[in-house]
């Protein structure tokens, strides 16, 4: 035991001889363990990120869209008004309801509307009607308010439940609740505002392909009584219209374990009245969560293994500096050859100190790793929105980072295994010296 400190103490003592060599010869190490440590807490906060949005699809949900096709459009009597017809019929409804009746639930929404108005503020219609069980079957929750009910179905409500970003829009300075505003030329009456989705901007938006704070949902029935199907468009002096009855069907599983195979049914079944599915979309999320998380591991083994790199430039570095302090130090091997100390007695030495080199420069890498991985979300915003950076970058970047415990523990005990495997070679040539001629030298 006395030995072994006393070989610990002596290798430290030698490092702090040359603290500034020491250190930069560690800073390898430093900047390796680091940069894994980095670069797992951005791959992994962005797959966390992209698997929170794509869940919020819901992990048991099939969502079947009806999707414009570019040859959909049906020209009228005149050359430049259209009317295109397309997508989900209520008949497919009928269907999947009767033959895929294992589903926890099978929910339709219908687009209705070209423009929403509140007083003089304008926006472009998101507005759905649907029916109560959408905000179990989407994960929505209400901020204020209600959502809609089966009696709101039952007599035709002229009643909407609003998205965050519509009540923050029009209602900056009142109350949403009991407030009126338009969908097109129809009146209706606020009764809730629902909490933010956190999909806008996010993977999630771009596999439903809008932000789902603006949406604006209405009865089911009040939608088909006051709007029929046809939606239009009107610019110029011409118009546009689609008519689509219902613009998305959620069909909820029982289960992860049946989604897939729900899913399969759900696709032959659509294909009946859709032929190679070409005006029809299916978004199934877990398949694309199983999918995210198998990217997401093969980008975390790249990113790791690019910052490996620097590990083995780090016990390179450890290396050759330990092979010149062999040199610097032949007398003093000799001496202690000389006064009875045996081969692993050297070797334990050298081991000490490149160990202590790789532990040391593991811990200091640790710190910069966590310390930059938490702080970079809120540095890279604030860079972004400098002056000088806005005339070359216009888009807004938000970066989640999450630092893992695995990826501290394995690039420290990476950082020592590199620093002791590098430090071998040395300490053997070290040992290897002629005590005789070891002390003669000058």
């Amino acid at each position: 035991m006395n030995f072994l400190l006393e070989t610990i103490r002596l290798g430290v003592g030698n490092l702090r001889l040359h603290l500034l060599r020491s250190v930069l010869t560690s800073l390898g190490i430093i900047l390796g363990v680091g940069a894994v440590i980095v670069m797992v807490a951005i791959g992994e906060g962005n797959k966390q990120a992209a698997l929170r949005d794509i869940q919020a699809l819901g992990a048991t949900n099939v969502i079947v869209r009806s999707s414009r096709p570019p040859e959909s459009s049906t020209m009228g009597s005149q050359e430049r008004s259209f009317i295109a017809k397309f997508g989900l019929l209520d008949q497919d409804l009928r269907r999947l309801r009767h033959f895929i009746d294992d589903a926890a639930f099978v929910v339709p929404l219908k687009s209705v509307g070209s423009e929403i108005t509140y007083r003089q503020q304008r926006m472009s219609s998101q507005s759905f009607g649907t029916t109560p069980n959408l905000i179990r079957v989407a994960n929505l929750r209400m901020d204020r308010g209600r959502y809609l009910t089966e009696e709101d179905l039952e007599r035709n409500a002229k009643i909407a439940v609003i998205g965050s970003e519509v009540a923050r829009q029009f209602f900056k300075l009142r109350d949403p609740l009991g407030a009126e505003f338009r969908v097109d030329d129809r009146i209706f009456r606020v009764v809730g505002v629902l909490k933010p989705v956190g999909l806008a901007g996010g993977a999630g938006s771009a596999l439903v392909g809008r932000d789902l704070n603006k949406d604006v949902h209405i009865p089911l029935t009040t939608a088909k009584l006051e709007f029929g199907d046809v939606i239009q468009r009107r610019e110029s002096g011409s118009f546009s219209g689609e008519e689509v009855q219902l613009a998305e069907i959620y069909i909820t599983a029982e289960s992860t374990e049946t989604v897939i195979n729900t899913a399969q049914r759900v696709e032959k079944l659509v294909e009946v009245g859709h032929p190679d599915l070409r005006d029809i979309e299916m978004i199934v999320p877990w398949e694309l969560l199983e999918n995210a998380k198998k990217t997401a591991l093969v980008w975390n083994i790249v990113l790791i293994s690019i910052a490996a790199i620097s590990l083995l430039v780090g016990g390179i570095g450890i290396m050759n500096i330990m092979l010149a302090s062999v040199t610097e130090r032949t007398r003093e091997i000799g001496i202690r050859r000389a006064l009875g100390a045996t081969r692993n007695h050297i070797i334990a030495q050298f081991l000490v100190e490149t160990g202590t080199l790789s532990a040391v420069g593991g811990v200091l890498g640790i710190a910069l790793g966590v310390g930059f991985s938490v702080a970079i979300e809120s540095f890279l915003p604030w860079l972004l929105n400098l002056p000088f950076m806005r005339e070359f970058v216009t888009a807004s970047i938000n970066l989640e980072t999450q630092v893992t415990g695995w990826s501290i523990i394995a690039s420290f005990l990476v950082a020592a295994m590199v620093g002791l495997g590098f430090g071998i070679y040395p300490a053997f040539v070290a040992s290897r010296q002629d005590p005789i001629v070891a002390l003669r030298h000058d």
